[in-house]
């Protein structure tokens, strides 16, 4: 889920984490007259995005070496900068080594650096959904970086979602796709349960006011952050480093605050809801690229008792699914941030999809 869960960061030890070294470049692309799903239009959207190493180009023009990598929700393209992705797959002879692969990092609409309710719309910010993310990103690469074909679409979370979504409406636009944490069907049972809990909480707040609040509706915010706490934690590491009542009740007086204070009301709600419009479980035929769809055991949010996976699995063309065992080195729901443990995968699929 939202993969800048701070406090559960934090209690890894990564929230003040030094960047990794690869050199990055940021920008803004601008789309205008964006016309939502709904129907409703924003008269500039901007689209925030970093990028690594630079585009190769074939004779025609054409970019070959382009890898976009999509962050879950409330995160932003800045979280795969993190030591244990950035240090394992963009390191010199690395996987994703920037001198190899035009690496972009987009922060999709309503996070990071790209336009949100809380620029200044709040509840008038028109209500997006994954559908018109994935639009977004499509017209950053075409129309702004002028990448018409991608080498791999690699998605955590929420961008493990958009990554079935690519796959299914722009089946010929990348060479691989590497989903990781999610289901290819709709946001339902407990998972949608949660989130609608999230909600309500923000939306019963007294201070909420609409979404038009004077000041943040922390009575809201707080149960919101509880939450999201639990989605993203692993039972196993926390209970081996958090063995005591103390410890636990020390560590969250510590870093609860920590994890409630960049928040904001309007930017979160909207974030978790635009799973609404989510289901490609219909049409999973459709994608024709090589897949390789990675889950972990000990992942709240997409629990393998359910037994989904499998069944969607077989119906992938050219799909591996793999379900990573729990243990004391995964990380729940954000293993998907690590590298390390998935990293042969990733090779495997390079390897299948025209090599390294």
């Amino acid at each position: 889920m939202r993969s800048v869960l701070l406090a559960v960061l934090a209690w890894l030890g990564l929230a003040s984490a030094a960047m990794a070294a690869p050199a990055v470049t940021e920008g803004d692309y601008t789309v205008a007259n964006f016309e939502f799903n709904s129907g409703q239009t924003l008269p500039q959207l901007k689209l925030h995005y970093r990028t690594l190493g630079a585009p190769k180009r074939d004779a025609k023009g054409r970019v070959t070496n382009a890898v976009m990598i999509l962050h879950g929700t409330g995160g932003s393209g800045a979280q795969f900068l993190r030591p244990q992705f950035a240090d394992v797959l963009f390191k010199p002879g690395g996987l994703l080594d920037p001198a190899k692969y035009y690496v972009i990092l987009p922060d999709g609409i309503g996070h990071g650096g790209s336009s949100k309710p809380s620029d200044g719309l709040h509840a008038r910010f028109p209500m997006y959904g994954y559908q018109d993310m994935v639009e977004a990103q499509r017209l950053l690469l075409v129309d702004g970086l002028k990448v018409d074909h991608l080498r791999l679409i690699l998605g955590t979370s929420m961008g493990c979602m958009h990554a079935f979504v690519w796959g299914e409406e722009h089946p010929a636009f990348a060479d691989a796709l590497m989903p990781l944490a999610c289901l290819p069907t709709q946001i339902a049972g407990r998972n949608r349960l949660w989130r609608t809990m999230l909600m309500d909480a923000i939306r019963r707040d007294p201070a909420w006011m609409g979404g038009d609040y004077k000041t943040q509706p922390m009575e809201g915010l707080r149960t919101a952050e509880d939450l999201l706490m639990l989605a993203g934690a692993a039972p196993l590491p926390m209970q081996n480093q958090l063995p005591t009542l103390m410890q636990v009740d020390s560590w969250y007086q510590e870093n609860f605050p920590r994890a409630v204070a960049g928040l904001d009301a309007n930017d979160l709600l909207y974030q978790v809801n635009a799973s609404r419009d989510y289901d490609p479980s219909a049409d999973l035929e459709k994608i024709t690229a090589p897949v390789m769809w990675v889950n972990s055991a000990d992942d709240f949010i997409n629990p393998p008792e359910l037994g989904l996976a499998e069944g969607f699995a077989k119906r992938l063309k050219r799909g591996t699914f793999v379900l990573i065992p729990a243990g004391p080195d995964t990380h729940g729901h954000g293993t998907h941030t690590w590298a390390a443990i998935w990293q042969d995968r990733l090779a495997e699929l390079l390897d299948r999809s025209g090599g390294r």
